[in-house]
């Protein structure tokens, strides 16, 4: 660009010495006496006479000559201009153009095109240039998707590592409670043998292999609360990371819904108060599991008690388009202590756990997921105390 203003300004100046020039020597342009050669007295006299006359002549030549010159210029300069301004529009500019494209491209927006000038003396390398724009645009799109496939399937596998190690877990809390239970019964019967002059050496060998048995318990329990905290950091990281998670309902049998509460064993007890309406519904398994798995987890969890589910109809709610739609509802509830109602409103809140959670492993992600994969499935979410904590699941119906 500071060449092409270069140029313009050489090209003004040029023409402007030029016009200087002209009008220089046109101005010059005359005849005196001395140019008319040598003559005799009588002829000098008689040229004097019509000197006059020529002169006239002369000046009114002049002003033809000069009006001429000007006009000349004139065309000259107005050619000038438009010639740099045809070299602008057809070679340079698109080298500007290709240049602030170029930077685009730098910074990520491989969107920016360049468009193409036939006849332009860099066309076979605009269209390369577009080419190699395309192909870096397609291979983003692949590291992209792929990155986004990587971050989706270790959230995915971290979510299911959780329900096995959260089995191994309440497997170990239960062999805790049986095998303390039966030392102490050990413990008492050796005390009271002790007393009778029995023989305890077999007592005190059950003793012996029941602590044995509980230190190894307590090392596995150890060892999957370790593992449930790296399943957790993980699936925290690339959710972080992820801007979307992937939820694509389908056309579902409900009573696959009332399949993943039945198969939740080692929540507690579990207990189905009725059957789920048969009818067609749109969910995403995975996400579906996933929900029934983090709200039924959470109350087993903090509340510790007996865990109900519920299912009935909902018909004709508007949605935001206006049309009537109909609901499955999941209701699960415990019969715990509930959520302070204080908490209560941030309980879906991102990374949020509350007072009571201390002592409890976790990071606050089960319910806020729970909503997003509800919304996602065309469907929604409502929680409140009742004698409990109660979590309401609306499911779309087809």
């Amino acid at each position: 660009m500071k060449l092409f203003k270069h140029v313009i300004i050489i090209f003004t100046i040029l023409m402007g010495v030029a016009l200087l020039a002209m009008l220089y020597f046109v101005g010059n342009y005359g005849m005196t006496l001395s140019d008319v050669g040598t003559y005799n007295d009588q002829e000098l006299e008689i040229y004097k006479q019509i000197w006059s006359e020529i002169n006239s002549g002369v000046e009114s030549s002049q002003r033809v000559l000069l009006r001429y010159c000007i006009i000349f210029w004139l065309a000259v300069l107005l050619l000038g201009y438009l010639l740099i301004l045809a070299i602008y529009l057809t070679q340079i500019k698109p080298i500007k153009k290709m240049e602030q494209v170029a930077t685009e491209i730098a910074k990520g927006n491989l969107d920016a095109i360049i468009p193409m000038h036939p006849g332009n003396m860099f066309e076979g390398f605009t269209e390369s240039f577009d080419l190699m724009r395309e192909e870096l645009k397609s291979s983003k799109e692949r590291e992209l998707a792929a990155e986004h496939a990587k971050r989706e399937m270790i959230a995915e596998l971290s979510h299911d590592l959780k329900t096995p190690v959260a089995t191994i877990q309440a497997t170990c809390e239960v062999l805790e409670m049986k095998l303390n239970r039966k030392l102490n019964e050990l413990e008492r019967d050796a005390t009271r043998y002790n007393s009778l002059d029995y023989n305890t050496a077999d007592v005190t060998e059950n003793i012996s292999e029941i602590k044995d048995f509980l230190e190894k318990t307590g090392y596995i329990s150890a060892k999957s609360e370790t593992i449930s905290q790296l399943v957790q950091n993980v699936f925290r990281a690339n959710l972080d990371d992820m801007e979307e998670i992937s939820v694509v309902p389908e056309e579902t049998d409900s009573r696959k819904i009332q399949e993943y509460v039945s198969s939740l064993k080692e929540y507690g007890n579990v207990i189905l108060d009725n059957d789920i309406p048969e009818c067609l519904v749109y969910i995403d398994r995975l996400r579906m599991s996933q929900v029934i798995d983090n709200v039924v987890g959470n109350s087993y969890k903090y509340a510790g008690t007996d865990i109900h589910v519920s299912f009935s109809e909902i018909k004709d709610i508007p949605s935001k388009d206006r049309k009537k739609n109909s609901f499955i509802k999941v209701t699960i509830r415990d019969n715990g202590p509930g959520v302070p109602e204080s908490e209560l409103p941030l309980v879906i809140e991102k990374y949020y756990r509350g007072s009571d959670t201390k002592d409890k492993s976790g990071y606050g992600l089960g319910l806020y997921l729970v909503k997003w994969y509800m919304e996602k499935q065309g469907g929604g979410m409502e929680y409140y105390n009742d004698d409990g904590f109660v979590v309401e699941l609306l499911v779309k119906k087809v």
